[in-house]
């Protein structure tokens, strides 16, 4: 089996179409049906039905799928070897980040690290955290800098380097910016607009309630920060959001309950040779550390 079928095959499985693999691999369509008809000729198995215009992996194809994914991350590592022998940092880079870390703390992280190495080649991809956990795990990503997982994957390498103190924040004419010290039952008289329910922050939020034997009134929900800054502002609900988002635009609730905390850092996969390039980002990103933000991760 060549890397380029596999490839292909790859492309078509997880795009559920072989014209949008064919964009992806920057090929004609036809070129990307010879080579899965190559590859399903070396297994002498079919590996898509075609049913009317829609495809789906039978049952050969479910089987290989997750070695194809092992064999190209193999391959990919046996070159970042063979390539770091010579020293040079070049090559290319692929960073996930979410939309908060990308906006707020990677900027000048990134312009430095452009900069430093302009041979690199950056793929960055804006991802929510958890799509980018899985992106490391399963090695079609080097780096992620992402919200931190409470019970991150053994595989991963997980590294601390800021923590986002979460703020109680409503619109400053919602009724409750009249009241003062509040506890957490009170806020939960009134609608909550919070990240969306698969996400880390929100697990966080939830566990909080929870322990105080409270369940959340969610009205509304959303995995871009910068939304829910909008809606909290417009009086949809209170939230709860990074101090340095909200910088004085919303009106900050006095709680009697310890801050929440949220711990972002990088994630790279334990198994996995990482590149020059990714190397030098990497001591970057430690450079940045902000004091204390391993122990609160922990």
């Amino acid at each position: 089996m060549d890397t380029q079928s596999l490839q292909a095959f790859l492309a078509v499985a997880e795009s559920g179409s072989f014209s949008r693999a064919a964009e992806q691999l920057h090929l004609t369509q036809p070129a990307v049906s010879k080579r899965i008809a190559v590859l399903e000729n070396q297994i002498d198995a079919r590996l898509f039905d075609r049913i009317g215009r829609g495809i789906s992996l039978t049952e050969a194809g479910r089987l290989l799928l997750p070695r194809a994914r092992q064999i190209l991350v193999m391959v990919d590592d046996s070159r970042r070897a063979l390539g770091n022998l010579e020293g040079s940092v070049g090559g290319s880079l692929t960073l996930a980040t979410s939309h908060h870390i990308g906006l707020h703390r990677l900027p000048p992280l990134l312009k430095a690290y452009t900069r430093a190495h302009p041979e690199v080649r950056l793929d960055l991809h804006f991802l929510d955290s958890e799509e980018a956990y899985q992106g490391v795990l399963d090695g079609s990503l080097e780096i992620a800098v992402v919200t931190l997982a409470p019970h991150p994957d053994p595989h991963l390498e997980v590294e601390p380097l800021w923590v986002d103190r979460l703020g109680f924040v409503c619109a400053h004419d919602h009724p409750l910016a009249s009241r003062g010290r509040l506890d957490l039952h009170e806020l939960c008289e009134f609608d909550a607009v919070l990240p969306g329910p698969l996400t880390f922050t929100r697990g966080l939020i939830e566990a909080r309630f929870a322990a105080a034997g409270l369940r959340l009134p969610v009205a509304l929900s959303t995995n871009y920060l910068e939304t829910l800054k909008m809606m909290t502002a417009i009086g949809l609900g209170w939230s709860l959001l990074p101090e340095r988002l909200v910088a004085g635009e919303l009106h900050e609730l006095t709680i009697d309950h310890p801050p929440i905390h949220r711990p972002l850092g990088y994630i790279v996969h334990r198994s996995r040779t990482l590149s020059n390039a990714a190397r030098a980002m990497l001591a970057m990103l430690e450079a940045a550390r902000e004091p204390f933000a391993r122990a609160a991760g922990r």
